[in-house]
């Protein structure tokens, strides 16, 4: 079996000029991207943006109208790829599984396509929560389960880049947190991980950068408090104030941040530039006591999706 390099330049993935097209559809069309190794990349799109194209591209499953893509230290296509692939894990969006196949048999199954080691099958699923489920047939599992066993099937070979397409379909709010624990654990062990959801808030705090793609294209890469900047969007400012302070508490903000601010049932909100942020803030404290509370909430990864992306 041929041999996979690490990387020596600190890169996971690394995409340069890659184009897709179906006849006249560009599905992707001339994406550059870097992916340092041991960083979780959120890649985020409009339905038909052409994140899945991009996925099965990366993985090899497609090939590429043009362009070059390298995962995992290797070209991903031509020789050692078949090695390259062995470092690669992928979870599918809908997890396709054989209903009369146990969770244990289901893993050593893939284990032997991958060439994997049957040892590790029953700590994967204790890894997933499911080693109390190995011996149940899989067309006794709810959503929940399928999914968190395709997540098993996908880490075994210990690969060094993981693909996870909305890997946490049919999850309940537990599952969830427990599957972002174990993404950092990995990361940890210098697994690079790219995740797409349709669940913005989700990702928001669990990513390191994020990619948007619209239309076959970046649009732009980097954390989500990066990507606020360069979009220069607004803060939000809430205030709780007694009615007799509302007046005042407005005339100070207003010349603070150059915008007038709105009444709200228990006090005022405003919108202000960034770069006003610390005058909002200095404000603010010279009313002291009369302000009962303040809120600076920043724009969502929702406003910055949409900012990018509309």
């Amino acid at each position: 079996m041929a041999s996979v390099s690490p990387a020596t330049d600190g890169l996971a993935i690394t995409l340069r000029g890659v184009r897709k097209h179906y006849g006249a559809l560009h599905a992707v069309d001339g994406v550059d991207l870097d992916v340092p190794e041991g960083q979780i990349l959120g890649l985020i799109g409009h339905n038909g943006a052409g994140k899945s194209t991009l996925f099965k591209m990366m993985l090899g499953l497609v090939a590429p109208t043009a362009g070059e893509i390298r995962v995992a230290g290797a070209p991903i296509a031509g020789r050692g790829a078949r090695a390259a692939r062995r470092q690669l894990g992928y979870l599918p969006e809908n997890v396709v599984l054989y209903d009369n196949l146990d969770g244990l048999e289901t893993l050593r199954f893939f284990a032997r396509l991958k060439g994997a080691s049957l040892a590790q099958c029953p700590q994967l699923l204790e890894r997933v929560g499911l080693a109390h489920a190995g011996r149940r047939p899989v067309r006794e599992y709810s959503k929940g389960m399928r999914q968190r066993l395709g997540f098993a099937q996908a880490l075994l070979g210990s690969p060094r880049v993981l693909f996870l397409d909305e890997p946490t379909n049919g999850l309940d709010p537990q599952a969830i947190r427990d599957f972002y624990a174990r993404l950092r654990e990995l990361q940890a062990g210098g697994v690079t991980v790219v995740i797409t959801s349709h669940i913005l808030a989700e990702l928001q705090e669990r990513v390191d950068r994020l990619a948007i793609l619209a239309s076959g294209r970046l649009q732009a890469v980097g954390s989500v408090q990066a990507l606020r900047e360069r979009m220069q969007m607004p803060l939000t400012v809430r205030l709780q104030l007694a009615p007799e302070h509302r007046a005042e508490a407005a005339s100070a903000l207003a010349q603070a941040a150059g915008a007038t601010p709105e009444a709200t049932p228990d006090g005022l909100v405003l919108r202000c530039a960034r770069e006003r942020k610390l005058a909002v803030l200095a404000a603010v404290g010279a009313l002291g006591a009369r302000v009962q509370d303040v809120q600076l909430i920043e724009p969502s990864l929702e406003d910055v999706f949409f900012g990018f992306s509309g």
